[in-house]
C-alpha cells in the first residue's frame, strides 16, 4: 500500500495563473531587442496585430500553439544561447515580476509545497531564472525547448515524447516529465471555473484550486515588499512593459526623440543659465534643492554623489553654475568628446587615484561617485572609501533622475549611447540635493583606511535618508557578476 506524500506536488501555468496577463508578445519582444538588436525586434512586431488576439492566430485562424510558436522562433532564431540566457536572466525577471499575481504566488510558493512545476509556452530558457530566483527554489519549468545548432538557436522547438497526449504541447511536455503514471495532486487554475479556459494538464491533477479574488476584483501584483529577493539590479532600454500599443508609440517617437537628444546635448554649449532654460524649454526637468545655507564662492569643492546616471556630475555643475570636473573609471570617447565639463580617467590603482583626485581638486571642483555604477532601484551601493581621503570636507549630493520611455543606463548593451538614451526622453528629470557639508578623515593628507570607511558608510547612509533609499553593501562587482556573469573590470565603455 502506497504510503501519502507530506508534502503534496503543485502545478500552474504561468501565463493567465502566476502572471496576470496571459499575453506572451512582450517577452518574445524583449528577448528579440536586447539579445539581437533592432533588426531582429521588428520581426515579432511585423507579425503580431495591435489588438490582442489570444484565442487564435491573425493569419489564417491557427491554433494558439502555434502561433506562440512562430513568435519564438522568428525571436530566437540565429540568437545565441548566451544572450538569450543573459537577458532571461537580467532582463526578463522586472517584467515578469510587476504582472506576478499576489494570490497565485502565495498559492503556489507556500512553505508546505512538495514538488512545484510551472508550466509555460514561453520557451524554458526564458522563464527558468526568474521561476527558480524569485517564485519557487527548486522549482521545476515545463517549457519549449528550443534546439540549438552549434552556440545558437534555430527557433524551432524540439519535440517531446509526450506532445502528442491530448493533443495538448502543455499537458504532453508534463506528462513527459513526470511519466504517464504520476499525478500532480494540486493544480492551481484561473478563477471563473469554466472547463475551457483551464489550462490542459489540469487534467492529471487531483485537486483543482481556483486563485482568483472575490467578487471578480481585480487581480493586484506582488507587493515589492513581498519579492523573494530584492530586485536591485536588472538591465534593458525599454522602461515600460512593451506592450503592442506601447511599441507603436516607441517606433513613431524615435524620430523625434533622436533629434531631441541631439538638440539637448547640444544646449550644453551654453551659459548656465541660458542652458536651465533651453533645457525646461525641451520637456527636461531640472529641480535643485539646498538643504544647508549657501557658502561664499569656493574652489576645490569636492562632491560625493549617488550615482544615477551617466550625466550625474554634467546636471551638478549646472545646478551650482561651476565647471565641476568628473572622474570615471571607464567613459566612451564620445561620450568624453560630447561632455560639458572636464573629465578624468582613473587607474584602478588605488594610490595612483588618490594622487589625481587630489591633483583635481587642488585646480577646482571634482565631483565623484563612489558607487562606481549606476543603479536604477531605490538602493544604493557601497560607497568606496578613496573619496574620503583626498580632502577635509565633503559635500554629499543626493541625486534623483526618472524616465518614462528609454534607460538612460545598461550592461551589456552599448554604454556610449546611455547619454542618447536618457535624453530621447520626452520629459526626463532630475532633482538635486545639495546636502551639508561634513568632514572627511583625511584632511588631504591620507587617512587611515578604518576612518576613511567609516566616513564613507556615514555619507552613504546621509544620502540614503534624503532619498529614502535602502543601502546595500553590494558593489560595483556584485552587480556586474549577477547580471553579466562577470567583474566588470575589463568591460569597456564602448561595448
Amino acid at each position: 500500500m502506497a504510503t501519502q506524500r507530506r508534502h503534496p506536488s503543485v502545478a500552474a501555468e504561468l501565463e493567465g495563473t502566476l502572471l496576470i496577463s496571459g499575453d506572451l508578445f512582450p517577452y518574445f519582444l524583449l528577448v528579440a531587442l536586447e539579445a539581437g538588436g533592432s533588426a531582429q525586434g521588428r520581426r515579432p512586431a511585423r507579425r503580431v496585430p495591435l489588438r490582442r488576439r489570444p484565442r487564435c492566430c491573425p493569419v489564417r485562424r491557427r491554433p494558439p500553439c502555434l502561433c506562440h510558436d512562430l513568435r519564438g522562433f522568428v525571436s530566437t532564431a540565429g540568437l545565441t544561447v548566451v544572450d538569450v540566457a543573459a537577458v532571461a536572466k537580467a532582463t526578463l525577471p522586472r517584467f515578469l515580476l510587476g504582472d506576478l499575481r499576489d494570490s497565485a504566488f502565495r498559492a503556489f510558493a507556500r512553505h508546505d509545497a512538495g514538488e512545484r512545476y510551472v508550466v509555460t509556452r514561453l520557451p524554458t530558457v526564458m522563464v527558468e531564472p526568474f521561476v527558480r530566483e524569485y517564485v519557487a527554489e527548486g522549482a521545476r519549468v515545463v517549457g519549449t525547448e528550443l534546439r540549438v545548432v552549434g552556440r545558437r538557436f534555430t527557433g524551432a522547438a524540439v519535440a517531446s515524447p509526450g506532445v502528442a497526449v491530448a493533443g495538448d504541447r502543455s499537458l504532453g511536455a508534463l506528462v513527459a516529465v513526470l511519466g504517464r503514471d504520476r499525478i500532480i495532486d494540486v493544480g492551481l487554475c484561473p478563477g471563473g471555473g469554466a472547463v475551457n479556459r483551464q489550462p490542459a494538464f489540469m487534467q492529471i491533477c487531483q485537486e483543482h484550486r481556483m486563485v482568483s479574488t472575490p467578487e471578480k476584483a481585480p487581480a493586484t501584483p506582488l507587493p515589492r515588499s513581498e519579492y523573494v529577493w530584492p530586485l536591485i539590479f536588472h538591465d534593458g532600454r525599454l522602461v515600460s512593459r512593451p506592450e503592442p500599443l506601447a511599441c507603436l508609440a516607441v517606433v513613431l517617437w524615435l524620430p523625434l526623440g533622436v533629434l531631441l537628444s541631439v538638440t539637448r546635448i547640444l544646449i550644453g554649449i551654453f551659459p548656465y543659465g541660458v542652458s536651465l532654460l533651453l533645457a525646461a524649454a525641451t520637456g527636461f526637468q531640472i529641480r535643485a534643492h539646498l538643504c544647508a545655507p549657501p557658502e561664499r564662492r569656493r574652489r576645490g569643492t569636492l562632491y560625493a554623489c549617488n550615482h544615477q546616471k551617466l550625466m550625474d556630475p554634467v546636471i551638478l555643475s549646472t545646478v551650482v553654475h561651476r565647471k565641476v570636473t568628473a572622474v570615471t573609471y571607464s567613459l566612451s570617447g564620445l561620450s568624453e568628446l560630447i561632455a560639458p565639463i572636464p573629465t578624468v580617467r582613473l587607474t584602478r590603482d588605488r594610490g595612483m587615484d588618490r594622487l589625481i583626485m587630489q591633483t583635481v581638486l587642488a585646480r577646482g571642483d571634482l565631483a565623484v561617485c563612489p558607487e562606481g555604477t549606476t543603479c536604477r532601484e531605490p538602493y544604493l551601493h557601497r560607497f568606496s572609501p578613496l573619496f574620503a581621503e583626498i580632502a577635509g570636507e565633503v559635500t554629499p549630493v543626493a541625486v534623483r533622475a526618472s524616465s518614462a520611455m528609454f534607460h538612460g543606463t545598461t550592461v551589456r548593451g552599448h554604454k556610449w549611447m546611455d547619454s542618447f538614451f536618457f535624453l530621447m526622453n520626452p520629459a526626463p528629470w532630475y532633482h538635486v540635493r545639495l546636502l551639508a557639508p561634513m568632514a572627511s578623515s583625511s584632511g588631504g593628507a591620507g587617512g587611515g583606511d578604518a576612518s576613511s570607511r567609516d566616513v564613507a558608510n556615514h555619507v552613504q547612509r546621509v544620502i540614503g535618508d534624503a532619498l529614502g533609499f535602502d543601502c546595500t553593501a553590494l558593489t560595483r562587482r556584485d552587480k556586474y557578476r549577477m547580471i553579466a556573469g562577470h567583474d566588470g573590470v575589463d568591460v569597456r565603455a564602448a561595448s
